[in-house]
């Protein structure tokens, strides 16, 4: 009988590996017509490739150090490249004419050198068998994400030149990220840190779940970022906000 680690793992590897694969070539025709942030995503979905690939050594049981080095990398590289597209949305709104973190030729420069950063962080972990330099790597970005959430919302009144369901898609993503680094990404790579040594094998399973997570809301972004079903839903949303904030200011005025 199937333990839940064991059939978690093998209903990410099973379901998510193929969609991830397929999110990509999509990723890359529809790039061509919508304005999506593709490098970003694209690289992101690479760092998820990379973390499915680890899973087959966490099903044959030959995981380690080494192993959890590789897999608290493509975390990181994952949380590296979510701060970059919720930068660049951040940009899109406040500064629409600022173009080198849009263009290809920036957008490539920037994801090499987060690869570079990821690579060399993870190389000195194997090195130095010191896995909590994830967790420092993991918890920079921290700032950033608020930031780039604070102040788009702040900046969104003065967009004119942004449509209204652009915008709700932005503040839509922004928060997806930002739910997905506080509870995904920086608890599994802390758990996974501090749980490895000095066993050198990963069976918590709250820390598994958090980490197979992780591909599925990054496969959720592609349809939050681009036109299509997703608008009903957040104007609807968006709607219901306004409705009960008025309703709040109505009843707080005096009769």
């Amino acid at each position: 009988m199937w333990d839940v680690p064991n059939a978690v793992l093998w209903i990410n590897i099973c379901v998510c590996l193929p969609l991830t694969i397929i999110f990509i070539v999509c990723v890359c025709y529809v790039g061509r017509r919508d304005p999506l942030t593709v490098t970003y995503y694209i690289n992101l979905l690479i760092s998820n490739l990379v973390q499915l690939c680890i899973l087959f050594v966490w099903v044959a049981r030959l995981d380690g150090t080494t192993c959890a080095a590789l897999a608290l990398f493509s975390v990181t590289a994952n949380i590296d490249f979510s701060i970059c597209i919720a930068l660049e949305r951040y940009f899109f709104i406040t500064c629409p004419f600022l173009d080198f973190i849009r263009q290809t030729k920036g957008s490539v420069l920037v994801c090499l050198l987060v690869w570079s950063v990821c690579i060399i962080t993870a190389s000195l972990a194997i090195a130095l068998q010191v896995l909590l330099r994830f967790v420092i790597h993991a918890l920079l970005p921290a700032p950033l994400f608020i930031f780039s959430i604070a102040g788009t919302t702040k900046a969104l009144p003065a967009a004119t030149s942004v449509c209204t369901e652009e915008k709700r898609r932005v503040v839509a993503t922004l928060i997806v990220l930002l739910f997905k680094y506080s509870l995904l990404n920086l608890p599994a790579v802390t758990l996974l840190a501090v749980s490895v040594p000095p066993n050198c094998h990963v069976s918590d399973t709250t820390d598994i779940i958090l980490f197979v997570l992780i591909p599925f809301v990054d496969l959720f972004l592609f349809f939050l970022m681009r036109k299509g079903p997703i608008d009903r839903p957040l104007a609807y949303l968006c709607c219901c906000s306004t409705d009960n904030s008025a309703a709040d200011v109505s009843n707080k005025s005096p009769v």
